[in-house]
């Protein structure tokens, strides 16, 4: 059996997805430990099959069906964090509804009663489920603290550095051990709120600096329902994402403007750059030649040798199987066309 902790090596530029994938419908229907580990199993392979170079596992066991819009990508760690209390009142629903960045939120996530802590949160236990199955490379992934603490309503630290920062400190603890190839924070508050980029960049940094193979961190601007909810472009966040101590970016490109990438070319050479060439917000599926032709783009605007990674553009769970499925087929063969393989 292959080593799930081993990066592909070749070609010069790798193939991944960025998270989930789409919902499994006989994994809803009779969900138990047992189908979970199946369904992931089925997700990997699936992505190896259409030659995707450093799958994920889907974050099937995240889903959440209180909150289909984010796919549980905030409530599976703010559920099982210590000092988290997630039975949430009208008095803090209504004292969460002041923070005016949250308005697409009714409540808060949880409310924070006391000091974070591990809680029963067990990324070493989900990534190794992951990593039985998956017979090669694996990524796994993480919400950034930031993300997280924006969605708490804080009765306890009543700072969102220090809220932000016990977080990031609870997350560092698990990661220096997780069998994957590649860890990968997911971050899709900082491109519409730049002004906190410190904080979230030290966050993120704690996180990364545990992590002992490829440490990717990933950046949208928003997947609410397959919606983009932050403004922003990435000019004003050149500076932060210069100072992340992250061996790859993973950047939604596709569903942005053209002009994006010439912020890019200021990116630190060290730090390899990902493209999104498959757009995850429509039906659409790419031809092998548009995704060939978005990666000369980017080539093209940022330099020879700068893109280490294609892929799409967040995570599939907003699109049928069949759809998905084909986008990443596309993927592959037009990483192989720009490549002239």
């Amino acid at each position: 059996m292959k080593d799930a902790t081993n990066l592909p090596s070749s070609p010069e530029i790798l193939t991944t997805t960025v998270g989930s994938y789409s919902p499994i419908d006989w994994l809803a229907a009779l969900p138990s430990e047992q189908s979970v580990e199946d369904a992931t199993a089925v997700v990997i392979h699936t992505q190896q099959r259409y030659g995707i170079d450093l799958p994920t596992d889907g974050e099937l066991y995240r889903f959440d069906l209180n909150h289909p819009d984010t796919n549980g990508m905030i409530e599976y760690f703010i559920s099982r964090l210590g000092g988290i209390d997630t039975n949430v009142g009208i008095t803090d629903a209504r004292n969460f509804q002041n923070k005016k960045e949250m308005s697409f939120r009714l409540k808060p996530a949880g409310v924070v009663r006391g000091p974070i802590g591990e809680g029963s949160l067990d990324l070493f236990g989900a990534c190794s489920r992951s990593a039985t199955v998956a017979n090669g490379p694996l990524k796994f992934t993480l919400t950034s603290p930031y993300m997280l603490a924006r969605t708490l309503l804080d009765n306890h630290y009543k700072s969102l550095e220090e809220l932000t920062l016990a977080i990031a400190d609870a997350l560092a603890e698990q990661v220096s051990d997780l069998p994957a190839a590649c860890v990968q924070v997911d971050e899709a508050n900082i491109p519409g709120s730049p002004e906190n980029g410190p904080l979230a960049q030290e966050a993120i940094n704690r996180i990364l600096a545990q992590v002992a193979g490829e440490k990717a961190v990933h950046f949208c601007f928003g997947n609410y329902g397959g919606q983009t909810i932050q403004a922003g472009g990435w000019e004003p966040l050149v500076d932060f994402l210069n100072g992340l101590h992250a061996s790859h970016l993973v950047l939604e490109l596709a569903h942005r403007p053209d002009s994006d990438l010439d912020a890019l070319k200021e990116i630190d050479p060290k730090i390899k750059l990902g493209i999104g060439v498959i757009d995850i917000k429509v039906n659409h599926v790419e031809s092998p030649e548009e995704v060939a032709l978005r990666i000369e783009k980017a080539a093209d605007a940022v330099g020879p040798g700068r893109i280490g990674w294609v892929h799409p553009d967040c995570g599939f769970w907003m699109l049928k199987r069949s759809i998905a499925n084909r986008k990443m087929e596309s993927l592959v063969k037009g990483r192989d066309l720009f490549l002239g393989k």
